[in-house]
């Protein structure tokens, strides 16, 4: 009997979480922030532009740098050719690099070009720190406290992308504001939506989203956006820089298929199965269907009234489940998703189980990647699922609610409570 009260009562905390409180969520995110900054004092102990461990820093900044100096020096028919990229890398840091691999369409281009105008660590300092301005500016239109500042910092894919050099504050600024600004200012929504097709991978379900919700001045601003993206890059290099991106696409499947890139490092249900020892066919078995289902309950969730933050929130989450190629940084998507979800929470209360799948998909970037490498199991599928089904059962409930109960009485609301 004793063991059965203690599960019950252990699940009950899982349900609830209402441990999850404003004073351990300021402790956990002042403990994050103190061990980033120690693991950044160290990367910057290092001598130049190398950490004490000889890797450079910014890793994947690498490549953005180095391309930007190939087109700022005329040589951008080299940007989509491995051996000769690596080559110019190596020159460009002055000594014997990893090979950082460049498989963004063109519009990308022009997202890097000035970067080379800068020395290596300015750049990187400089495109770094703007990022973190427009990712935290977003986190803050969504819920305006410090809290959020102070959680949004203290976020782990935070980390892992300043030690990664990424594109994930850009890409998460770009998809948050977009968002923000799609029902008031469609048109100028639907330009930065646009600019997402330099990363195309994460603007996979946009279109349903926004047909789905009918929101045609933000689809066409946004395929207008990109147009005018893929004709500058033919003013500015010539379509034969589009010739060189689609000759490069089967090196592109290459990384993806044979684990060019780890698979531990990835973090789609494709990359899961290949991780667990499933085949090629197998993999893209496991992620057609869950593609296909991403689609068709964005699809359905933006269709029907629904609280705006609750649809962006969704969109968020099925777009990392829906790609199959996904980094851990790219998981800074779940920032905003989260802070839209509580802000309902602020407002209506916490429904059972959501605080435990918020609290799973904050902590999954800090531990995904190393308990994949060490137990070849990817936990990352399975809380964004958890995470989406949290957010659709939130939607029950709002449709319930919005419809009288039987005996005219009123639906019951989740229970209250401010983080």
């Amino acid at each position: 009997m004793a063991i059965v009260v203690a599960r019950g009562a252990r699940l009950a905390a899982l349900r609830e979480a209402r441990w999850l409180d404003r004073k351990r969520l300021c402790g956990c995110a002042a403990l994050s922030i103190i061990a980033a900054a120690a693991a950044l004092a160290w990367v910057l102990a290092g001598h130049g532009v190398r950490d004490p461990a000889g890797r450079p820093i910014g890793t994947d900044f690498v490549s953005f740098w180095t391309v930007s100096r190939a087109l700022l020096g005329g040589r951008q028919h080299l940007v989509y050719d491995p051996a000769a990229l690596a080559a110019l890398e190596r020159a460009a840091l002055a000594g014997a690099v990893p090979f950082y691999a460049w498989q963004y369409p063109p519009p990308a281009l022009l997202i890097v070009l000035p970067l080379a105008l800068l020395p290596y660590l300015w750049a990187l300092s400089a495109w770094l720190a703007l990022g973190l301005v427009g990712y935290l500016s977003a986190l803050w239109r969504i819920v305006p406290r410090p809290l959020t500042l102070w959680a949004g910092l203290a976020f782990p894919a935070v980390l892992i992308e300043l030690l990664h050099g990424q594109n994930a504050f850009l890409t998460t600024a770009l998809f948050a504001w977009g968002l923000l600004l799609l029902r008031t200012r469609p048109a100028a929504a639907g330009v930065l939506l646009g600019v997402l097709s330099f990363k195309p991978q994460l603007a996979l379900l946009l279109p349903v989203a926004l047909v789905a919700g009918g929101h045609w001045r933000a689809l066409a601003a946004a395929a207008a956006g990109a147009l005018a993206l893929v004709g500058l890059t033919v003013l500015l290099w010539g379509g034969g820089i589009w010739a060189d991106f689609l000759a490069s696409l089967p090196f592109a499947r290459l990384i993806l298929e044979t684990g060019l890139v780890p698979y531990y490092k990835l973090q789609s249900p494709f990359a899961a199965m290949r991780l667990a020892g499933g085949s090629v066919t197998a993999a893209y078995a496991v992620q057609a269907p869950v593609t296909v289902a991403a689609a068709a309950i964005v699809a359905r969730t933006w269709r029907r009234p629904a609280d705006p933050a609750l649809q962006n929130a969704l969109l968020l989450v099925a777009t990392l489940l829906a790609t199959p190629f996904l980094l851990d940084y790219d998981l800074l998507l779940l920032a905003p998703a989260i802070a839209w979800v509580a802000e309902l929470e602020i407002r209506d209360g916490a429904l059972p189980w959501e605080r435990t799948a918020l609290a799973a998909a904050s902590a999954t970037p800090l531990f995904a990647r190393a308990l994949a490498a060490a137990t070849l199991l990817q936990p990352t599928p399975f809380v964004l699922a958890a995470l989406l089904a949290a957010l659709l059962a939130r939607l029950r409930r709002d449709g319930n609610r919005a419809r009288p109960a039987p005996g005219g009485a009123p639906a019951a609301d989740g229970a209250g409570g401010e983080l």
